[in-house]
C-alpha cells in the first residue's frame, strides 16, 4: 500500500489585503468594513502559521495570491483606457465595482477548490476542481486563475486530473473544500468524502436560509463527487442547518472540522443532525472497518454566536508525527473564556486523540472572516504524486526566508479604500507578483504577464 501524506497548501495573503466588507453573511467581514488594513502584517502572519505547522513536522505547500486590482474584469464591466484611467473612472463612477476587483480573498484557499486523493477514486488518479465561487462577484473572478495554478501544480496526466470549474451560475455554486471533509482511518487508508451544502437549486419547497445566502448547492456537491469518480459507497452529501447560515455560519468549516478518524462538530451544524451523524458513522465503518470518533459540542457549552466570533471550528485539526492530534486555533478562541474551557475539556479527555492546541495570531485574516482553516486547502498525496507535482511550491526553511524578505520588500503597511485608485498600487502589486512567480517558478500565470 502506498503511503499518503496530508499537505496543507496555504494561500499567501496578497498585497491588496483590505476590509471592504464584501462578503454578505460573513459577520467579521461586515463588522470590519472600511477599517484600515495592514497587508504586510497579514502576509507575515500567514507565513508564520505555515512555518509553525512545518516545524511541527507537517507537510506544507503554498498557493500564490491573485493579481489585484483585476483590470480584465474592470474592462468587462465597461471601463476603458489605460490601466490608470480605468482605475480612476471606476473609483469615481462605481467604487463598489472597483473594490470587488481589488479583493485579496484568494488568500482563503479552503475555497480555491476540491481535491480528491487517488486512494479514493475509481480511476486511481488524484482529482482537483477549482471552485466557481459563483455566489460572490469578488470571488467568482478567482476561478480562472486557480485553474491555471492547478494546471501548473498538477500537470502530469499519469497522476492528476485537473477539471475546469463548474458553470459560473449560482444554481451550481461551489465553494470548494470549505464544505468538504475527507475522513479515513489514516491518510493512507480508503476515505469517506463528506459534502455539506446550503440549499437545493432545483427542488422547490425545500428548507433554505432566509437572511444570508447559501453559497454551496446540492447540485454542485453532487457534480464534484461525479467528476472526481467517487462511488455511492464512499461519499455522503448532507444539508447544513439553514438557521446556522442565518447566524453567520457561511461555510461548513465554521461549524465542523474533521481529520482522519475524528469528526469535531457543533450539534447545530446540520439540518437533520441525528440522521446526518448516524449516516456518517455507518458509511465510515463500512468503508474503514473502524468506528468514527465523534467530538461534539452542544449549544449549552458553546453558542453558535460564540462559534462564529471565536472560529473554534475553523481551527485546523491535524495529525502530528507522533500520531497525536492537535488543534491549530485562532487566538480569538483562547481569549473567549467559554471557548477556551471547551478546548481544555477536549484536549484533556482520553476519549479522543486531540491532546494539543496551538493558538495562532492570524488577526488580519480573522478581521475579514477567515481563520486558520480558511487559509489552507488540504491535499492528500502519495510519494509518487509528490514527486510529480510542482516542487518549488513545497514549503522549506529557505522558502520561508525568501517569502518573508519578499513581503518585507513589496507590501504596504496600510491600505484604505481610496488607495485603490492609485496606479502606483497596481504597479507595486504586479511587480511583487512577477517576482513571486520567479521565486516559485510558476511561469506567466497572471494576465498582466501574458499581455505585457
Amino acid at each position: 500500500m502506498n503511503k499518503y501524506y496530508e499537505f496543507n497548501f496555504d494561500g499567501i495573503v496578497g498585497p491588496t489585503h483590505n476590509y471592504a466588507g464584501l462578503s454578505h453573511g460573513n459577520m467579521a467581514s461586515t463588522n470590519h468594513k472600511d477599517r484600515v488594513s495592514n497587508p504586510k502584517e497579514a502576509a507575515l502572519q500567514g507565513l508564520k502559521k505555515m512555518k509553525t505547522l512545518y516545524d511541527l513536522g507537517l507537510k506544507q505547500g503554498i498557493l500564490p495570491p491573485h493579481s489585484r486590482p483585476h483590470i480584465p474584469t474592470l474592462k468587462q464591466m465597461g471601463f476603458s483606457g489605460t490601466d490608470s484611467q480605468i482605475l480612476e473612472k471606476a473609483y469615481k463612477t462605481n467604487k463598489s465595482i472597483l473594490l470587488n476587483c481589488c479583493s485579496a480573498s484568494s488568500m482563503w484557499t479552503a475555497n480555491a477548490g476540491t481535491f480528491t486523493p487517488s486512494r479514493d477514486t475509481s480511476d486511481g488518479k488524484a482529482h482537483v476542481t477549482p471552485a466557481n465561487l459563483a455566489t460572490m462577484f469578488h470571488r467568482n473572478i478567482e476561478a480562472e486563475t486557480n485553474y491555471k495554478i492547478f494546471q501548473r501544480y498538477f500537470k502530469n496526466p499519469e497522476h492528476f486530473v485537473v477539471h475546469e470549474a463548474l458553470p459560473s451560475n449560482i444554481a451550481v455554486g461551489d465553494e470548494g473544500a470549505a464544505n468538504h471533509t475527507r475522513l479515513a482511518a489514516s491518510h493512507s487508508d480508503p476515505g469517506v468524502h463528506f459534502f455539506v451544502f446550503g440549499k437545493y437549486a432545483f427542488r422547490r419547497g425545500m428548507m433554505r436560509p432566509k437572511h444570508f445566502p447559501a453559497r454551496q448547492t446540492f447540485e454542485a456537491s453532487q457534480a464534484i463527487a461525479n467528476l472526481h469518480n467517487l462511488t455511492a459507497q464512499n461519499h455522503l452529501i448532507v444539508q447544513q442547518n439553514p438557521l446556522a447560515i442565518d447566524n453567520g455560519v457561511f461555510h461548513n468549516d465554521v461549524i465542523s472540522v474533521g481529520n482522519e478518524y475524528v469528526f469535531f462538530y457543533h450539534d447545530f451544524a446540520f439540518f437533520d443532525g441525528y440522521k446526518t451523524i448516524e449516516d456518517l458513522k455507518k458509511m465510515f465503518f463500512d468503508v474503514t472497518g473502524v468506528d468514527l470518533c465523534l467530538v461534539s459540542v452542544s449549544a449549552h457549552e458553546v453558542t453558535v454566536a460564540e462559534c462564529v466570533s471565536s472560529y473554534l471550528f475553523n481551527s485546523q485539526l491535524v495529525t502530528l508525527p507522533s500520531g497525536d492530534m492537535a488543534l491549530i486555533a485562532p487566538i480569538e478562541s483562547e481569549k473567549n473564556k467559554v471557548v477556551k474551557k471547551c478546548i481544555e475539556k477536549i484536549t484533556s479527555s482520553t476519549k479522543n486523540p486531540i491532546n494539543k492546541v496551538v493558538f495562532m495570531d492570524v488577526r488580519e485574516s480573522m478581521n475579514n472572516g477567515g481563520g486558520p482553516a480558511c487559509l489552507r486547502m488540504r491535499m492528500t498525496l502519495n510519494e509518487q504524486e509528490i514527486a510529480a507535482m510542482h516542487q518549488p511550491v513545497l514549503f522549506s526553511d529557505n522558502l520561508y526566508d525568501n517569502l518573508t524578505n519578499w513581503v518585507q520588500k513589496h507590501y504596504r503597511d496600510e491600505l484604505r479604500g481610496e488607495d485603490f485608485q492609485d496606479p502606483a498600487l497596481l504597479m507595486e502589486s504586479r511587480q511583487a507578483l512577477d517576482e513571486l512567480t520567479q521565486i516559485l517558478d510558476l511561469g506567466s500565470i497572471y494576465d498582466f504577464q501574458q499581455n505585457g
